[in-house]
């Protein structure tokens, strides 16, 4: 009986995302290549802001001299914008008045959120590798800290996180509100016009306030000190299988915050609303 061989053929794009349940529109797959010693900073760097994101250049210059790196502000700031860090503190908006057609209100404070597919959060984080790094954007929902979509790119365009969020619509409905940050992503023209065509409430963060989204940072801390951090990936794919099952199992497991898992606990208020 002759042995089976093993196909050489490679899976394509699309199979592969098919597989792995990610809408191709919000895949790029090769990280951002930079110099190694910056990795290892950004890497350190990105570790400290999820504990203390109030931390700003002068701060972070001392705190990688005080690890053996010689850098000054310059850098710092170069590397921030790599990032897409922005430090959380109270300061003049010198831009705000030329943005206030697209900067909202924060409407969540005081709001009684008792639903799922009430508020939807969304942001993008910083994702180190191995040899460079990657962006993620997600969707939280609020009511049952359901993941209802997310993405993995090598930029941080609006037109990816428009993409990311019309899969999620498309799979989910639409949610009553959206919230972000005052990113330039969601205060473009793109995102606001998007949002107020599928008549979803825009919300956003106030300037400085580290807790206005809180739902998603708390996702970004258990995705990255039980996932990414333990496990750096070489490439886009790498990480994308990865992330998916730790978002499974994320779904899966009991949250003390709700008394349930996610998945329960959103799929209880859907099938509530639907009885």
């Amino acid at each position: 009986m002759e042995a089976i061989k093993p196909s050489s053929k490679k899976l394509s794009v699309r199979r592969q995302c098919d597989l792995l349940s990610v809408p191709r529109s919000s895949v790029y797959y090769q990280p951002v290549v930079e110099k190694p010693e910056n990795i290892k900073m950004m890497n350190l760097m990105d570790q400290h802001l999820l504990n203390h994101p109030t931390e700003g250049v002068i701060s972070m210059v001392h705190l990688m001299k005080s690890q053996g790196y010689p850098v000054g502000p310059k850098r710092i700031r170069r590397l921030f914008r790599l990032m897409g860090h922005q430090t959380l503190y109270r300061r003049k908006n010198l831009t705000k008045n030329a943005l206030k057609q697209f900067i909202k209100p924060y409407l969540l404070r005081g709001l009684e959120i008792n639903r799922a597919n009430q508020v939807w959060c969304t942001d993008i984080t910083y994702i180190p590798m191995a040899k460079g790094f990657m962006y993620m954007t997600a969707f939280i929902d609020v009511y049952s800290r359901k993941i209802m979509g997310w993405g993995i790119s090598n930029s941080m365009s609006k037109q990816w996180c428009l993409n990311v969020l019309n899969d999620a619509i498309a799979r989910y409905g639409k949610p009553e509100i959206i919230n972000s940050d005052q990113g330039s992503q969601y205060t473009s023209t793109a995102w606001t016009n998007y949002l107020e065509k599928q008549q979803i409430k825009i919300s956003m963060d106030g300037k400085g306030r580290a807790t206005d989204n809180a739902w998603i940072e708390r996702f970004w801390k258990s995705l990255k000190y039980d996932y990414i951090y333990l496990n750096p990936c070489d490439d886009g794919f790498e990480l994308l299988g990865g992330v998916q099952n730790h978002i499974e199992y994320y779904h899966q497991k009991h949250h003390q915050s709700i008394n349930t898992s996610p998945n329960k606990k959103y799929h209880e208020s859907i099938n509530q609303k639907a009885a």
